[in-house]
């Protein structure tokens, strides 16, 4: 994919080399106009110039463009990083705590911004998780429930929100999911009904979710398949078919008797 062809700064005006103070850069090949300029902006030119002289990063980290400030943090002295986690731009705040001690961390799981909370939540440990639990978005909320322990994953067979809890049958421990077995959402009732031992799965034989009753009929025990006979499913109903079928035998067939042909009666 080739650049845009065009020069313009984050205010939308006409770039100049001449006016620029980097001209040695430029001289010396560590800058291109179209392709690799802080002054530029489009990020990935920006990038590029930070990329060629990640030196002169510490020098920006206070720009007042945005993008400058967030591609500076990626290559800022990490001392210079701290007063940026309070930058009103959340590509700064994440770009500078991606690079701190996870401590820091601790100081955005409240950010204003979900794509924030959301990688924060990938990178803290278990216990520092338990206050994003109750996070307002339901994608932080996910992301915590892809994480966290059995532990923590017990306050989350509640949560408000179908996705949230179908990760929870997903990984909590098999014996819990009796309590999830009535949850109003059928898809997190599928993923209960793949988990559930067989012996526990009859108390699923009349959910809405023809899903849900398809799985029962398959691992039920055979014994107590027998009323699933008559589901209004085509799909369950065959099932329940295939189980109670007796297997057949192959019949064996008695070999042929040939009778001999005219011309071997004539010889």
């Amino acid at each position: 994919m080739t650049d845009i062809d065009e020069a313009v700064d984050w205010r939308g005006n006409t770039i100049s080399c001449d006016a620029c103070g980097y001209a040695a850069l430029l001289a010396a090949g560590r800058c291109r106009p179209k392709h690799a300029c802080v002054n530029d902006r489009y990020a990935r030119r920006i990038d590029r110039f930070f990329a060629w002289n990640p030196t002169l990063a510490d020098t920006h980290v206070r720009h007042p463009h945005f993008e400058v400030r967030a591609i500076a943090a990626k290559h800022a002295d990490i001392f210079l990083l701290p007063p940026m986690l309070d930058d009103p731009e959340e590509a700064v705040r994440w770009n500078a705590v991606r690079r701190l001690p996870r401590r820091y961390a601790l100081r955005l799981r409240d950010d204003p911004h979900r794509e924030v909370r959301i990688r924060v939540a990938a990178l803290l440990d278990e216990a520092d998780l338990i206050p994003m639990i109750r996070d307002p978005d339901y994608y932080v909320r996910l992301m915590v429930a892809r994480r966290v322990g059995p532990g923590l994953l017990a306050r989350m067979i509640e949560d408000k929100e179908p996705e949230v809890r179908r990760m929870v049958a997903v990984r909590a421990p098999v014996e819990w999911l009796i309590r999830m077995a009535a949850d109003a959402d059928a898809d997190v009732r599928y993923e209960v009904s793949k988990r559930l031992p067989g012996d526990l799965l009859a108390r699923l034989k009349r959910d809405p979710d023809w899903r849900v009753r398809f799985e029962v009929a398959s691992r039920l025990p055979v014994a107590q398949i027998a009323d699933l006979a008559r589901d209004e499913d085509i799909l369950v109903r065959e099932m329940v078919a295939s189980r109670l079928s007796p297997p057949t035998t192959p019949r064996t067939l008695e070999p042929a008797i040939l009778e001999p042909t005219m011309l071997e009666i004539v010889s």
